[in-house]
């Protein structure tokens, strides 16, 4: 076991922007530590009596997320894939937390070329402290960038046996894994292909469609 440490691994305003009327297996796993947010369009699989479902379908376009500072409870790490029938699967890092809280929370989905329209960005936001509050969630991550602290960290851990999570969420044996009491990552700026969770809930939640390119992540 780690001693508890400062992790180093490397504010958003609204875009004043107009209403619109009328998307294997690592042989090497590198460390990618995150957390991401609700699934745009309603797309949220539940986490059901402590059991997580291993694997679901994701569509063919990431979201963005951003917030100020996430602090969560019970953090698990460990490889996986997003998939889908009509792409090609995409390696992603699973990170679940028992609990995650998220001030200033942000995310976008991209949605280009739409007939007659053009370009549009489907936006979610919950401003102020704990703007958007998050229990057994689980996200598949392709990438992320902010200011990480981990207490008791425990990195290395083989990826079946991780207990610090959410009920039931593990990886698969010889894999990857990584685990820590708690996490605090300031400056969060996230790609994701999918979340759920047992319970996802907003403060003061906005959500717009605007045409353009708009998202969380400038």
């Amino acid at each position: 076991m780690l001693e508890a440490d400062d992790v180093e691994f490397g504010d958003e305003v609204e875009p004043e922007v107009e209403p619109v009327r009328g998307r294997t297996r690592w042989l090497r796993f590198a460390g990618t530590f995150a957390v991401g947010g609700v699934l745009a369009g309603g797309l949220l699989v539940g986490v059901g009596s402590g059991a997580f479902a291993a694997s679901f379908a994701v569509s063919g376009t990431s979201f963005e997320v951003t917030a100020d500072q996430l602090r969560g409870t019970g953090f698990v790490q460990f490889p996986g894939i997003a998939a889908n029938p009509d792409v090609a699967p995409h390696p992603v890092a699973i990170n679940a937390f028992k609990t995650a809280d998220l001030d200033n929370f942000c995310q976008s989905v991209f949605l280009p070329d739409n007939p007659f329209i053009g370009d549009l960005t489907l936006r979610i936001t919950a401003a102020g402290s704990t703007g958007m509050h998050a229990e057994d969630m689980v996200v598949q991550v392709a990438q992320v960038d902010g200011d990480f602290t981990l207490k008791a960290p425990e990195i290395g851990v083989d990826a079946s046996q991780v207990a610090g999570g959410p009920a039931g969420v593990v990886g698969r044996d010889n894999d990857f894994g990584m685990q820590a009491s708690d996490v605090t990552i300031n400056n969060l700026k996230q790609v994701a292909w999918g979340t759920s969770a047992g319970t996802i809930s907003f403060k003061g939640m906005s959500l717009r469609i605007v045409s353009g390119n708009h998202q969380c992540i400038q």
